[in-house]
């Protein structure tokens, strides 16, 4: 099939295309290649998909282009939908991050609002079959009843960037209900592995220690995330995408699913569904490093949840498919990676 990826120099977006490629699906990916974090990293990305922009001799794998756009450009993402005809969409590209949702809130409006709606548009004015679009476990903002549900209310956001996705999920059903086009998103739960951003705990944690610099602990370490490599959440897409939401004539608002509808929508948390104290985590990464770290603990920081905890039956029973990677594999194949990348 042919895909468009959004965000294909980014951290998930490259692993999946990666995917796609092997398996042989033809990939357009676009990035705006912002300076949020380090240009280098996304472009040492592009570098690694360079091998799938021209088919083999045994044509067992796809081709990918790269593209540079920003989703903010209406004329230019409405003619790449039109030139190109996508089969599948999936739209990973997003302005990160919680924290700097605070401090910058207009980049969030930009990318995530305006750029979500110029890939609704395109995707209605031009047949495709199915998008699959990021949404995120901060949706589930205030909740305290755990393990987060996507029956669970998600009408109390804590952060700018939580509230642009749980915006993304109602412009999404919106599309969903008028036009028939199928839409499913995607709570994703801390992600982590290779290739991984730089603002992100598990980078940040093994920098600072490699360095001999002090980490900073939030909320005294009492804090539980649902850690999810890269390589699982990578699968959960994948075969989300060959499950295609239907209409459902006998559903209702009163009585039926929030993650469901009678228009072709569905949500879906994708997470490990085991969280980990922090520093449980903290301790995987030392023990990987063998290195233990100065720490400084310090107070709940402005946007950051409790805990994240993936109910993730709804998928298992779309896909068949469960988290596989431990933490402590996880923990190793990042480690690895950063130490072969950096040279450290």
């Amino acid at each position: 099939m042919k895909y468009l990826v959004t965000g294909a120099a980014g951290f998930i977006g490259f692993h999946l295309t990666k995917r796609l490629c092997t398996q042989g699906h033809d990939v357009v990916g676009i990035d705006n290649l912002n300076d949020y974090y380090d240009v280098n990293l996304k472009l040492a990305r592009l570098a690694e998909l360079d091998k799938f922009t021209v088919k083999n001799t045994t044509n067992d794998k796809g081709v990918f282009r790269f593209i540079k756009l920003d989703l903010t450009e209406r004329e230019g993402i409405a003619t790449l939908f039109a030139d190109e005809k996508f089969d599948r969409v999936i739209h990973l590209a997003a302005q990160a991050g919680v924290r700097y949702s605070i401090e910058n809130p207009m980049a969030y409006a930009d990318s995530n609002l305006i750029g979500h709606l110029t890939i609704l548009e395109g995707c209605r004015n031009n047949n495709v079959e199915h998008l699959i679009y990021a949404s995120s476990s901060s949706v589930y903002g205030l909740n305290n009843k755990t393990p987060f549900s996507t029956s669970d209310s998600v009408d109390h956001p804590v952060s700018l960037y939580a509230a642009t996705k749980k915006s993304n999920e109602l412009m999404a059903h919106s599309y969903s209900h008028l036009y028939d086009i199928p839409t499913t998103g995607l709570r994703f739960f801390t992600v982590y592995g290779s290739w991984g951003r730089p603002d992100m705990a598990p980078y940040i944690f093994t920098k600072k220690i490699l360095d001999g610099d002090t980490i900073d602990i939030n909320n005294n370490g009492d804090m539980w995330r649902d850690f999810t490599h890269v390589d699982d959440i990578v699968e959960g897409i994948v075969r989300i995408a060959d499950v295609l939401p239907v209409r459902d004539p006998l559903w209702k608002v009163e009585s039926g699913s929030a993650a469901a509808s009678s228009a072709p929508y569905a949500i879906y948390n994708i997470g490990h569904g085991s969280p980990i104290n922090l520093m449980g985590f903290v301790k995987a990464i030392e023990d990987e490093l063998g290195v233990e770290a100065e720490k400084n603990f310090r107070e709940m920081q402005a946007g950051d949840v409790y805990q994240t905890y993936a109910e993730v039956n709804d998928l298992f029973a779309a896909t068949g498919y469960k988290s596989q990677v431990t933490v402590q594999q996880g923990v190793a194949e990042f480690i690895n990676w950063y130490r072969e990348f950096y040279q450290k």
